[in-house]
């Protein structure tokens, strides 16, 4: 009999399914986002976070939203560019640094040569200022995120969206010539979209309903486009059962004891990530995700059991009932993100703590940080620090959450 832990050294999936260790982040980074206010709605950066936390509960990656709602390259409501990128960047002391601006700098209206050369001369700058003040900072620039010209018509001739690419191309040939990461959070977003139109217009136009603020749907594709340009891995994980004989194929990132197999078939399984929580009882989600692909691509959470008799077999997890599939199903392989199951559940729970942090680290900063900062009040630095107290016990909770337990797996054939 074959050991009941066995590594794969012969390919099962393609590669782009595997725990990878080429993804872009590091053990101990500290993340800034930065951005207007399609960064200040905290959505595709949280979605970014919760992903991280959940596969990899072992590796601490530290993240913070520094999102400013109207800001362009040169600053906003939130100080000059340069103030901006001291307080809310370079003194969180960024390991990685993203930026994604542009949505307000090309003024909504059609090509300007001269708009786009502030565009190009302040996008320049942050990167020089970045390399200069933090000159082991990882930085990805961020193609400006869509304008909505599908599910609606365009306010002018070729639309805003085409002026954003612009902006984006000029991007990327920023970050060749700087040594910089780049992520494309338009394309994926614009082709889901043209898609969803097409099924269901009415709610295709949830997915940006002001036409530049993205909704949950929105986010979850641009999230999936910036974890896509670091590589992160699909896999969850990858368990491979034959019940004649009794054994354990083959097992990725998990591990598999005491398989049993009688009347019905039960194991233990200890996986060492969680599955991405989706929440696809929301329609435009679904439909967001229907037309990316997310599941496929970063959520391959996979059972594959052979040998079964033919014919329909409960599957149950924790004494929790979570689908009736067929034999033939289970020896094909089937993907338990596509169910509601206890891994699920407590991924869950560490996105709503993730929600919470992320919002306590905002109330600080953008409510007593800032808003204060010129006034003399004595009690001012102690709250602060009380806040920074509170983010990081919440921090742990988050880490806590993730950590991997182990489940009872049983299949019983159904009559």
């Amino acid at each position: 009999m074959l050991s009941r832990r066995l590594f794969l050294t012969l390919p099962l999936a393609p590669l782009a399914l595997r725990a990878s260790d080429s993804f872009y982040l590091r053990a101990q980074d500290r993340v800034v986002f930065y951005g207007d206010s399609i960064t200040d709605q905290r959505l595709y950066t949280t979605f970014v976070e919760t992903f991280v936390v959940t596969r990899f509960p072992k590796m601490p990656v530290h993240f913070t939203h520094s999102g400013w709602g109207g800001d362009r390259v040169s600053g906003g409501g939130g100080g000059s560019i340069d103030q901006r990128l001291k307080r809310d960047a370079f003194d969180h002391g960024p390991t990685v640094f993203t930026c994604m601006l542009g949505m307000n700098d090309g003024r909504y209206r059609a090509f300007d040569p001269a708009i786009f050369d502030e565009f190009a001369k302040g996008s320049a700058h942050i990167v020089d200022e970045v390399r200069a003040k933090a000159p082991d900072c990882r930085i990805t620039l961020i193609r400006p995120s869509t304008y909505d010209d599908i599910t609606r018509p365009p306010l002018f001739d070729g639309g805003y969206n085409a002026v954003l690419i612009r902006y984006g191309d000029y991007l990327a040939k920023l970050a060749e010539g700087r040594q910089c990461a780049i992520a494309d959070l338009n394309s994926l977003l614009v082709s889901t979209l043209q898609k969803a139109n097409t099924e269901n217009p009415t709610l295709a136009q949830r997915f940006l309903p002001d036409r530049v603020h993205p909704q949950p749907s929105g986010h979850l594709v641009m999230a999936q486009s910036l974890l896509d340009a670091w590589r992160a891995p699909s896999l969850v994980s990858n368990t491979i059962l034959d019940t004649n004989p009794r054994n354990v194929i083959a097992t990725e990132n998990t591990n598999v004891t005491d398989l049993a197999v009688e009347d019905k078939i039960t194991w233990n399984q200890l996986d060492w990530a969680l599955p991405m929580p989706l929440d696809l009882r929301d329609p435009a989600i679904a439909l967001a995700h229907k037309h990316s692909g997310f599941i496929p691509r970063l959520n391959q959470h996979l059972l594959t059991v052979h040998g079964l008799a033919a014919g329909p077999w409960q599957l149950t997890i924790d004494g929790q009932p979570i689908a009736r599939v067929s034999a033939a199903s289970l020896q094909a392989g089937i993907n338990l993100s596509d169910y509601e199951t206890p891994m699920a559940r407590q991924a869950r729970r560490v996105h709503e703590l993730t929600l919470k942090r992320t919002r306590i680290k905002n109330a600080r900063w953008r409510e007593l940080q800032v808003p204060l900062e010129t006034e003399s009040l004595d009690h001012r630095p102690a709250t602060l620090a009380q806040m920074d107290v509170l983010a990081v016990e919440l921090e742990r909770q988050q880490r806590a959450a993730a950590q991997p337990l182990e489940h009872v797996f049983k299949l019983e054939k159904v009559s």
